[in-house]
């Protein structure tokens, strides 16, 4: 496996992939949270999607472990899983493979093709939570605010999604620290939602990406 694309990319945005080998030593040192289904993961620089794809894998096959039983709720938590993976990327090629990376690895691991709603569901998800811009200005490559789905399971088939502007999480985040003067300040007054949505089946969320606008 090549660790560049190209010496200029390597020199115009010090782009250099980090080998398989690598990702999984440095996973296996939070392996419970890699395994734990509902554990957020996000990447500021997450390139073709290294590191993002091996967490995905981690969570398909503890859903597996879990959920064996059920067909039905194997599926929905494996879209949890996906749901719970966050990246961004400042090159327009690389979150393009990243975004197909992560939907390959769902869809042959659920054995679903683009004629299943969930497969169309999942692709919607990426659309949103691998997003083309700078981590550093927290902003997409249009110019406008990094905002991230939260995304959350409900059971029986139905998913509630609730938007957040990751300069405000960024925000809370130091806030919420035991030196800080807002320490005192309760998680609900910090993380309001940019929006809340009405919970969603599979199939809404297949069919959103006909009728959402993106900014």
């Amino acid at each position: 496996m090549s660790l560049i694309k190209s010496r200029q990319r390597v020199a115009d945005h010090g782009e250099v992939f980090t080998p398989p080998w690598m990702v999984n030593a440095m996973l296996n040192l939070v392996q419970q949270e890699t395994e734990r289904i509902d554990a957020r993961f996000l990447e500021p620089a997450c390139g073709s999607g290294n590191f993002l794809a091996e967490v995905l894998r981690r969570k398909l096959a503890a859903v597996d472990q879990k959920y064996r039983a059920s067909e039905f709720e194997r599926r929905h938590y494996a879209l949890l899983g996906l749901m719970c993976i966050y990246g961004i990327e400042l090159l327009a090629d690389n979150i393009a493979e990243c975004r197909d990376n992560l939907l390959e690895i769902l869809a042959q691991h659920l054995r679903v093709d683009s004629g299943d709603d969930l497969y169309r569901a999942a692709a919607f998800v990426l659309e949103h939570n691998l997003v083309h811009g700078d981590a550093l200005t927290m902003r997409t490559h249009l110019d406008a605010p990094i905002v991230f789905a939260e995304w959350g399971y409900l059971g029986k088939g139905k998913f509630q999604r609730r938007d957040f502007k990751l300069d405000v999480l960024t925000q809370s985040a130091a806030f919420r620290a035991e030196d800080s003067l807002f320490a005192h300040v309760g998680k609900h007054e910090l993380f309001t939602p940019v929006k809340t949505f009405p919970p969603m089946s599979v199939r809404d969320l297949a069919e959103a990406v006909r009728t959402e606008v993106r900014p």
